[in-house]
């Protein structure tokens, strides 16, 4: 796992072999949001501890989706430390193990890599105890917003930090080689409409679930990769 400053003092983003996690700071209070796949609890720990943070101060753990690189180590972390567990409704079940991974339509093209997405662990039943809404604002990085972007999946979401201009993309948006519509999607239509939302909030910095962020010129490169992934009119 590589660990990478993103905003001094505040961000960092956390690299697995699949996917990405991101820590955010608030003096000694800590929120990761999403958890990287099983098994990496005891990798999360160390990097916090490399950057001279207390891992008994994550607070929460907001997870953007229900998917396995996202959702794996939440619970063993969750239960080391004590932190909050938050997820949109409709994926909290999914997380929880009540209900199925809903599956992807997936374009041709991306046959093999959800194939390579699939080698990631399983991720385990993990607890929820907070499910989430549009528009909810949680208490880290001076008021948190949630913004409900289905597609991926049905209880997607990303997480805007006004006060900072920081935007968690989730996979709703990629930054592989470019920035575009994430992959894997249960309705592309509606993710292309999620991607155009969470473009108009022109953030200085975009966190993407999979992929370097976006740190210059976010607001302008964030638009024109959501009009690109739109069907013409």
């Amino acid at each position: 796992m590589d660990l990478v400053e993103v905003i001094p003092g505040r961000l960092h983003m956390l690299r697995f072999p699949i996917g990405q996690a991101y820590l955010w700071r608030d003096g000694g209070a800590l929120t990761l949001i999403d958890a990287g796949q099983a098994g990496s609890a005891d990798a999360i720990e160390g990097a916090i501890r490399s950057i001279g943070l207390l891992p008994e101060r994550l607070e929460r753990i907001v997870l953007t989706h229900c998917h396995r690189d996202h959702v794996g180590a939440a619970g063993e972390l969750a239960a080391r430390w004590g932190a909050e567990v938050l997820a949109h409704a409709l994926d909290a079940p999914v997380i929880r193990g009540e209900q199925p991974v809903p599956e992807p339509v997936l374009l041709d093209w991306e046959l093999p890599l959800y194939a390579h997405g699939l080698t990631a662990p399983q991720a385990p039943p993990t607890r929820v105890d907070r499910e989430v809404k549009d528009g909810e604002v949680l208490p880290f990085g001076e008021g948190a917003v949630v913004v409900h972007a289905p597609g991926h999946t049905p209880g997607s979401i990303g997480i805007h930090l006004p006060a900072h201009g920081v935007l968690f993309t989730g996979d709703c948006v990629a930054g592989v080689g470019q920035v575009m519509l994430g992959v894997f999607n249960v309705d592309r239509a509606l993710a292309v409409e999620s991607m155009l939302r969470l473009a108009g909030l022109a953030p200085s910095v975009a966190c993407f679930g999979h992929g370097d962020p976006l740190t210059s010129g976010a607001p302008a490169t964030l638009l024109a990769a959501a009009r690109a992934a739109a069907p013409a009119s």
